[in-house]
């Protein structure tokens, strides 16, 4: 059985936690969870049937084998230095943004082993995708439990930590471009006389069946474009007017950008 805690009940960390479960099963889970607002502890409590208990951050790490840190950046310092103070090893897997192993570590205490991750919000409909590096003391089993945490929910990857600024620049920011290119499509259907809802429900089922193409067919993008690309055809007017106005370049830069700016907060 995993004893599993979860330090800040939110959004996202409840997220992975209902994907734990779901994947392992509550026969083979037991949960601790802790938060600075006691509604979101009970709220998360009520949604989860394996085994559950509550209290202070120092109690769910005594209390849990590995310990999820789902709390705002700003608060994980104080936090991890309550938590070093509690006896025995664990593992913590961090998803807080910006904060870099060398300072989890730092906080934690030399004997804890330390995960960092970058998750993103589709774990909340279990189609997330995250990338994680384990720190300087991290075992391999410790890499393989945190891929199987983060792939309750969607797909996790193992990346040198230097990358991990690229993987919040394309999957964490990434969701926010793909609901601008969902909304834009829709404009353009309403554009052309088709009803809001509509041309919403068409724009988001295109999305998400492409992305599932190239998921499951293995099949790069470049070769399933042209698979519905016909010489003359409707498909390649529209790809005309998509490479004039520099809908690649945007995109590319908008990763670059987002990339430069996750260094920037790594910084301070």
């Amino acid at each position: 059985m995993l004893k599993l805690g979860l330090i800040g009940c939110g959004k996202m960390g409840g997220a992975l936690l209902r994907g734990v479960e779901k994947a392992l099963g509550r026969k083979e889970l037991s949960v601790a969870l802790s938060d600075v607002v006691p509604a979101a502890v009970e709220a998360l409590k009520k949604g989860l049937t394996c085994s559950v208990t509550t209290g202070t951050p120092a109690q769910v790490a005594a209390a849990s084998e590995v310990v999820l840190l789902a709390v705002k950046p700003g608060d994980m310092q104080a936090l991890c230095k309550e938590l070093a103070k509690v006896k025995g090893s664990r593992l913590y897997l961090s998803i807080a943004a910006g904060l870099k192993l060398a300072d989890l570590e730092s906080w934690l205490g030399v004997k804890q082993r330390v995960v960092r991750s970058m998750p993103n919000t589709p774990a909340l409909v279990g189609t997330g995708a995250a990338a994680f590096a384990k720190g300087s003391t991290a075992t391999a089993e410790d890499a393989a439990l945190a891929k199987k945490i983060l792939g309750a929910v969607g797909t996790a990857d193992e990346v040198s930590e230097k990358l991990l600024d690229a993987v919040t620049g394309l999957s964490g920011s990434g969701p926010a471009y793909v609901y601008t290119v969902i909304e834009a499509l829709a404009d353009g259907g309403v554009l052309m006389g088709l009803p809001r809802a509509t041309a919403l429900t068409l724009a988001a089922q295109t999305v998400a069946g492409a992305a599932q193409m190239v998921l499951e067919t293995g099949k790069h993008p470049a070769a399933l474009r042209d698979e519905v690309t016909s010489p003359g055809g409707t498909t390649i007017a529209g790809l005309e007017q998509l490479e004039a106005h520099g809908l690649r370049n945007s995109l590319i830069q908008a990763v670059r950008k987002a990339t430069e700016k996750s260094v920037q907060l790594g910084m301070k």
